[in-house]
C-alpha cells in the first residue's frame, strides 16, 4: 500500500447509520461504522481488552460497543467506557484506545487513508485530496454498480485497465473485435494525481506503429487516479468507473460502475445504466480469467518482465507508484 493515500474501499451504502461493517481492506481487519448522526468511524476490528471482533458489536451512544464486555470506542478510536469499572471511574482509559484510521466519503464511495504504522506522526504531511473524476462526472449522471473478488494484487488489476495491447486477444469477441493488434503509441500524459491514455490500435498490414509522440489522446480515453480508481471515458454521456479495493496482498474487490446521462431523464438513464451492467460483467470476466493467473501476484517497477513499447501506460503507472511508495 502507499502511505498517506486515500483508498476507495467500499460503497457508502454498505455502511448504514447505527451499523457496523467488518471488512478486510488494505491488509487490515477493519470495523467501519456510523454513529447516530451518520458520522463515519474506522478502527481496527479487535478490542484491546480481550481481542474480540468489534464488528460483532453494536452502536451505543455514538460509540462502537464491544460484544464481549461492552467497552465503548468513539469514531476516532478513543475508549469512552469500561462498564465493569463503572461510569464514575476516574481511571485513565487511554491505554485501551483502539487504532483508528482517517475515513471520509464522497460520490457514494467510502475512502480510508492508509497510514503505515511505522510512519504515524500525527503530523504535517500534506493531505491528499480524495481521488475522483471531477469535471468528467457530475451529479446529473446516474450509475449502476456491481462488485467482484479477484485473486490478484490490486496493482495487477489496475494495470489490466491501462493495457491497450491485450484488447484484441482477451476481448476478441467484445470490445477488442476487429483484430487491431498493432499498437500505435500509446500516448500517455500526466494529470494532477494520475495519468491518462487511449487505445490507438490498427489492423496490422505490415506498416510500422506510429510513435507515441505522434499520437493523440482520443475522445475515448482511459484515466487513472492514484492510488486505486480508474475511468473509461467512453463519451461525454457514458463512463465506466472501477475502484480496486485492496483486500490484502493477494486479493482485490473490483467495484464497477456504469455511468450515463444519455437522455437527461433520471429514471430512463437509470434503466440504461442497469442495461450496461451485464455488458460490463462479460468484459470483466474476460479480464479476470487471465489476470488472476499472473505471477508474481503484485507488479513492481523493477521486475523480470520483458515489456514492449505498447506497455507505456503500465510503465508510467509503475514508475509513479514506486515514487509514491518511497516518498
Amino acid at each position: 500500500m502507499i502511505h498517506n493515500q486515500w483508498y476507495a474501499v467500499l460503497p457508502s451504502k454498505a455502511v448504514r447509520k447505527n451499523t457496523i461493517t467488518g471488512v478486510r481492506r488494505l491488509g487490515l481487519d477493519l470495523a467501519i461504522f456510523r454513529d447516530n448522526s451518520g458520522k463515519l468511524g474506522c478502527v481496527t476490528d479487535r478490542c484491546t481488552h480481550r481481542g474480540a471482533a468489534l464488528s460483532k458489536g453494536r452502536i451505543r451512544e455514538g460509540c462502537i460497543e464491544c460484544p464481549f464486555h461492552g467497552l465503548r470506542f468513539s469514531v476516532d478510536g478513543v475508549c469512552r467506557l469500561i462498564p465493569a469499572n463503572g461510569r464514575s471511574s476516574a481511571e485513565s482509559l487511554t491505554r485501551y484506545n483502539v487504532t483508528s484510521y482517517p475515513i471520509s466519503e464522497a460520490h457514494g464511495i467510502i475512502y480510508v487513508q492508509y497510514v503505515d504504522s511505522d510512519r504515524r506522526t500525527g503530523s504535517d504531511e500534506t493531505e491528499p485530496a480524495l481521488p475522483f473524476f471531477e469535471g468528467d462526472i457530475d451529479d446529473k449522471m446516474v450509475y449502476s454498480e456491481f462488485s467482484d473478488l479477484w485473486n490478484s494484487h490490486y496493482s495487477r488489476c489496475i494495470e489490466n485497465q491501462l493495457d491497450v495491447v491485450h484488447l484484441p486477444f482477451v476481448h476478441r469477441t467484445t470490445i477488442g473485435r476487429g483484430n487491431r493488434t498493432l499498437v500505435n503509441g500509446p500516448k500517455t500524459e500526466l494529470v494532477d494525481g494520475g495519468i491518462i491514455t487511449s487505445a490507438n490500435n490498427d489492423v496490422d498490414v505490415g506498416q510500422k506503429p506510429v510513435r507515441a509522440a505522434d499520437c493523440v489522446i482520443k475522445s475515448t480515453y482511459l484515466k487513472f487516479m492514484y492510488p486505486n480508481i480508474w475511468m473509461n471515458h467512453i463519451s461525454d454521456k457514458i463512463k465506466v468507473v472501477i475502484y480496486f479495493a485492496p483486500v490484502d496482498d493477494e486479493n482485490t474487490i473490483l467495484y464497477i460502475r456504469f455511468y450515463d446521462n444519455i437522455t437527461g431523464v433520471r429514471f430512463i438513464d437509470r434503466f440504461i445504466a442497469a442495461l450496461g451492467k451485464p455488458a460490463n460483467f462479460i468484459i470483466e470476466r474476460q479480464d479476470k480469467r487471465v489476470v488472476i493467473t499472473q505471477k508474481p501476484k503484485a507488479s513492481s517497477f523493477v521486475s523480470n518482465e520483458k515489456l514492449v513499447a505498447g506497455d507505456a501506460p503500465i510503465i508510467q503507472y509503475r514508475k509513479i507508484r514506486d515514487s509514491l511508495k518511497n516518498s
